[in-house]
């Protein structure tokens, strides 16, 4: 498994793309504006991209969704089901702050808690974690210890919990029943900011 991260927008989120070294085939993971961009990067790449990932609806993770299915002809996969209010309120999200380069759109596949998404020979296994928003999911990578965190967990901080249904005290259970059990090894890349891994933030986040 490969990855690059590619920050967009001035929220710098952390868009990236994996995958799979033998066949090309690839995912992109939260692309949350600056389409033309990871067009871009995805066609000099010489990557088959073939799905997106999200793992939640707030604007600055799904903006160039609808653009990238698409012109590249792809499905979209995730959240989960609770976050379809965010999702079908991108227009109101995005005219807080000015932003128009986007369109609206139903995702193809929700994703629970449970089920397993793939790209290329890589598998995915998906876990609820919510608190940030209530459909939050995280992408795991068991066989490279390797997950794609979304706002949940960052290196030293959390994700906010003072969003419509989000919940302090839901985000901290998510992180301590179901990401932390996964093993110090695992290392992330979060939403926004430099990648981490599980042990150092067991060790000095000051949240945990």
């Amino acid at each position: 498994m490969q990855y690059i991260i590619i920050p967009v927008t001035t929220f710098t989120q952390n868009c990236h793309i994996i995958w799979d070294e033998s066949s090309r085939k690839a995912v992109v993971v939260d692309p949350g504006g600056e389409p033309e961009k990871l067009i871009t990067t995805i066609e000099e790449g010489n990557f088959k991209l073939t799905k997106i990932f999200l793992t939640h609806g707030h604007f600055d993770h799904i903006n160039a969704s609808a653009i990238l299915a698409k012109y590249f002809n792809i499905p979209i996969y995730g959240p989960q089901n609770e976050d379809d209010f965010w999702i079908k309120s991108l227009e109101e999200q995005n005219k807080i702050f000015n932003i128009f380069e986007y369109y609206n759109f139903t995702p193809d596949y929700w994703l629970e808690e449970g089920d397993s998404v793939t790209c290329g020979s890589i598998k995915f296994d998906i876990l609820h974690c919510p608190g940030h928003t209530p459909g939050h999911i995280i992408f795991v990578n068991h066989a490279d210890k390797f997950i794609s965190m979304g706002d949940v967990l960052f290196k030293g901080s959390v994700g906010r919990s003072d969003f419509p249904r989000g919940n302090y005290q839901t985000l901290i259970r998510s992180i301590k029943d179901k990401i932390l059990p996964l093993g110090d090894e695992y290392q992330f890349i979060p939403g926004h900011g430099p990648m981490s891994n599980i042990g150092h933030e067991r060790k000095s986040n000051p949240f945990l």
